[in-house]
């Protein structure tokens, strides 16, 4: 990549795609970070030899990608620092909820990508939702593509409103997952094995059951169909959730997260 890019936000999610670009070859040099809080600025420094900023300044200026990974209340403010600088850059966030209508009245900029990505991405098996508004051209896509693919995959949404739907599936799903690890772990312990253990079986068996997944062809329903033999262990599991209405109330918990994903960006958006 030959682009020099700024950050806004040293974060987690900053921090993932920093290592990934410079991983993939892209200089230090050409990285930037505005990031106010002074111990997070250091660690950045020290950990990847890139500069980081407390605010918004002349640094800015030599920008062709500014990637937005604040928290989405503090997005307004960061925006209206940086719109000075930085002006024909392409703008990519990763910041929940907020609209790309209020980022574009904001920063005075049409040339804006929003992303929704996943924490796996730290370790580069993360997977994002990308959204693009018409007047990003398709070298501004591949610019994207090239820095997300740093901490995995992607898809490209063709209505902006879906990634309130990449937020509560995939955004937020790493804790869905952790929440069942915490359930089996919890259960192997009720039943004998030492917690360790427990745990050591829930992490492998989402991994493997993810990585089949992903090399089958075939959908959920049917994978989970040939582990379920009529009257066995695992048709007693699935028919207890069943009875319980399991799949009923996952699927009210992701729409919960939708509907706050929305929340956020009319909380927070351009008033």
């Amino acid at each position: 990549m030959n682009e020099h890019i700024a950050f806004i936000g040293g974060g987690n999610m900053a921090t993932a795609i920093i290592s990934g670009l410079l991983r993939q070859g892209v200089a230090a040099t050409r990285i930037d970070v505005v990031e106010p809080v002074p111990e997070v600025q250091h660690k950045l420094s020290a950990q990847f030899g890139i500069r980081a900023h407390a605010k918004a300044g002349a640094a800015l200026d030599q920008a062709t990608l500014v990637v937005w990974a604040v928290k989405p209340q503090h997005f307004k403010d960061a925006a209206h620092q940086v719109r000075f600088h930085a002006r024909g850059a392409l703008h990519l966030s990763v910041a929940a909820g907020i609209p790309s209508d209020s980022i574009a009245q904001w920063l005075g900029n049409e040339r804006i990508i929003r992303a929704m990505p996943n924490t796996p991405a730290l370790i580069g098996k993360g997977i994002a939702g990308l959204y693009a508004r018409p007047a990003v051209t398709a070298a501004d896509r591949q610019v994207a593509q090239q820095v997300i693919q740093t901490t995995g995959d992607f898809i490209w949404l063709s209505a902006e409103e879906q990634l309130d739907a990449v937020t509560a599936i995939s955004g937020s799903g790493p804790a869905y997952v952790f929440y069942f690890m915490e359930a089996m772990t919890a259960a192997g312990s009720l039943m004998g094995l030492p917690r360790d253990q427990a745990y050591e079986l829930a992490v492998a068996t989402f991994i493997g059951a993810g990585e089949l997944a992903r090399a089958s062809d075939e959908p959920p329903e049917i994978l989970r169909q040939r582990v379920t033999s009529k009257g066995g262990t695992t048709h007693a599991a699935i028919s207890s959730m069943d009875d319980s209405g399991v799949k009923e109330l996952f699927t009210k918990a992701l729409l919960a997260a939708q509907t706050r994903a929305h929340e956020l960006g009319r909380e927070f958006g351009a008033s």
